[in-house]
């Protein structure tokens, strides 16, 4: 089931302002400006589901989104609860994005092909970070990064490009914080590149998601044909 639709103007405008909040969150990190990062980190991913349902995006894309805003907000805290609770929100996104991509997508042969890819990735990053990650979390890390690579495998074997590059990319972003919390070396300011990573990874894989829909044959055309004239 998809959202209703307004009108494009409004789509444009929730744009610009998710695309404002984002360069605030961005320059912030860049320049060590905390303040600035805790106004604009939460602000993100309620204004791009916004977006996201304006064009008539299926509940289960405005869902995921809204589960990512959830773990934005709790991982502005540096406690363990709070590190564990915003990793269980994203989990649910990821549940949200494995519903939608097995729902709406089209298995693609030539993608296929990156599975075994991505498992190998994801047995090869849990082994490595596995002795250096708190005991606590060793386990949930291990389960979060196995729904984490389904997601993005999925987005790429089903939906295309565009989705994958953003499954690709969340991985990067995830695995930056992972390797932060085992102590591993950093790039410097490690944040900026975390949620650099991440929000390109949103926003590819909601772009990636409504231009499936839109190029679906049969009665998804009409919602294709009619989405056009919005941005």
């Amino acid at each position: 089931m998809r959202t209703p639709r307004i009108s494009g103007s409004r789509c444009r405008v929730l744009l610009a302002a998710f695309a404002l909040a984002a360069a605030l969150d961005l320059v912030s990190l860049a320049v060590g400006f905390h303040g600035g990062h805790v106004i604009a980190k939460p602000l993100l991913m309620p204004l791009l589901a916004a977006w996201a349902a304006a064009r008539g995006a299926p509940r289960l894309l405005v869902a995921a989104l809204l589960c990512g805003w959830g773990g934005d907000v709790l991982l502005l805290s540096d406690a363990d609860p709070a590190f564990l609770a915003g990793m269980t929100c994203f989990a649910a996104g990821h549940v949200c994005y494995l519903a939608l991509f097995t729902r709406d997508g089209t298995p693609r042969a030539r993608t296929a092909l990156l599975a075994p890819g991505y498992l190998v990735a994801l047995v090869t990053t849990v082994a490595l970070l596995w002795p250096d990650l708190p005991a606590g979390l060793r386990v949930p890390v291990a389960g979060y990064s196995t729904l984490l690579v389904a997601m993005a495998c999925a987005a790429a074997v089903r939906l295309g490009p565009v989705a994958g590059l953003g499954g690709a990319l969340f991985l990067i972003s995830d695995t930056l914080i992972a390797t932060g919390v085992a102590d591993w070396p950093q790039p410097p300011r490690p944040d900026l590149w975390i949620m650099l990573t991440y929000l390109a990874a949103q926003f590819l894989l909601a772009t990636g998601t409504l231009r499936a829909l839109e190029a679906r044959p049969g009665p998804m055309a009409t919602y294709g044909e009619v989405r056009s004239t919005t941005p």
